[in-house]
């Protein structure tokens, strides 16, 4: 069944305001001070007061309830909440559900957040153990696979990066280039973890196998920090400081059959079907297509995600990215530069969160490594997990 996307929600509201912690392997303190902090900086930069925040939108997983967030930096009364699953692959969607509030009345000033102490206090890359006696369907669903060794995130994707080298003859090599590129801009930002520290594509093939076909250059960081964001009516961010960055399209995506993170039963688990799905969904709400983007921020939980995401998005064909990718194609010159701020490889891993402070500096012309003309720009969220994704846009954009 054919379903034309919504666009009433296009351009309805803005992303005013961006504020981050530093990002770091030990922050010293709480996350509930980072969400504050970082909550605190984004309405500072948007020129709204605490008491002009009447939505929150996050994560299931972050740890940092709404009404203490709100207490804390004292905001008023709340009128929206919101939290979104699947991890990474919710990246963009508290930015779908802050849009949505504003769009229709709901709320007026929502907050995005993000804040977590994932080296310091706890550690997501660490094996888990998931029982069918546990309550929940996906505790269930992850017990039939955690039996095979199948414990970790970069265990469940070497297998789609894998077999994704086994169709289109893609090497380690084109996945050290995606590496590359992230360090590279990760080395003119001050904010990244790996500030003035890139690699060259001998230091990707010398690093450690994780869980094979991906090496430790493959695999994004551990990170304590935070970050948030505050949209508001595009007809408000008219009159704040800074040029909004227009939420021209925002979608989710979760396609037939699909498990989260082990998503190996679909006909081919290299098509990515959950990307495509969002990525068609926001060029049509949009009404631009690949050509459209001058800046990409695509998750990179993995250097193997961001090239299936290329063709996933249709920047390339498939099996194409590797040549995509070649000479700098996706670096800072090249004909699609991506994750200009170092992204989850370079700068920090937040979920995504930090990737979409970039894309906001992108559209305001501040980012670091800024790139000129910029119109629209694409953030994309987690493959092989129910996904989301956003195209931010200047103000009068065509």
């Amino acid at each position: 069944m054919s379903r034309s996307t919504h666009s009433g929600l296009s351009c309805a509201a803005a992303i005013v305001g961006i504020g981050a912690t530093e990002y770091s392997k030990n922050s010293g303190r709480s996350e509930m001070q980072l969400a504050t902090e970082a909550v605190t900086a984004a309405l500072a930069d948007a020129g709204l007061s605490a008491t002009e925040v009447d939505g929150f939108a996050t994560f299931t997983i972050d740890n940092n309830l709404e009404i203490e967030v709100a207490r804390n930096i004292g905001a008023g009364d709340l009128r929206f909440f919101g939290r979104v699953g699947y991890g990474g692959g919710g990246a963009c969607a508290p930015m779908l559900q802050a849009a949505m509030a504003v769009a229709t009345g709901v709320a007026e000033v929502v907050v995005c957040y993000r804040a977590m102490n994932e080296r310091s206090e706890y550690r997501f890359g660490s094996p888990s153990v998931f029982s069918a006696q546990i309550a929940g369907s996906d505790a269930a669903l992850k017990s039939l696979h955690t039996v095979h060794g199948l414990r970790t995130p970069p265990a469940m994707i070497a297998l789609l990066a894998r077999r994704y080298m086994h169709e289109y003859g893609v090497t380690s090599e084109d996945f050290g280039r995606v590496a590359v590129a992230a360090r590279r801009h990760a080395a003119n930002n001050p904010a990244a973890w790996f500030y003035g520290k890139p690699i060259t594509l001998a230091d990707h093939q010398a690093s450690r196998m994780i869980a094979d076909p991906l090496r430790l250059l493959d695999c994004c960081q551990e990170t304590d920090g935070a970050a948030a964001v505050v949209i508001t009516s595009a007809e408000r961010a008219s009159h704040l400081p800074h040029r909004p960055a227009l939420i021209r399209a925002a979608a989710q995506g979760a396609s037939v059959g699909m498990l989260s993170l082990t998503n190996y039963y679909v006909p081919d688990i290299c098509d990515a079907l959950e990307v495509s799905l969002v990525a068609r969904q926001l060029y049509e709400m949009a009404k631009v297509g690949p050509r459209d983007i001058q800046v990409a921020i695509l998750y990179d939980h993995f250097t193997s995600s961001v090239l299936m995401q290329l063709e996933a998005c249709g920047f390339c064909g498939r099996g194409e990215a590797p040549d995509y990718i070649k000479d700098g194609g996706i670096q800072i010159g090249g004909h699609l530069p991506v994750n200009t701020n170092g992204g989850q490889l370079g700068e920090g891993y937040v979920h995504g969160m930090n990737g979409i402070v970039e894309a906001v500096r992108q559209i305001r012309g501040s980012s670091i490594n800024q790139i000129t003309d910029v119109e629209n720009v694409l953030v994309t969220a987690s493959l092989s997990a129910p996904s989301s994704g956003m195209i931010l846009s200047v103000s009068g954009a065509k």
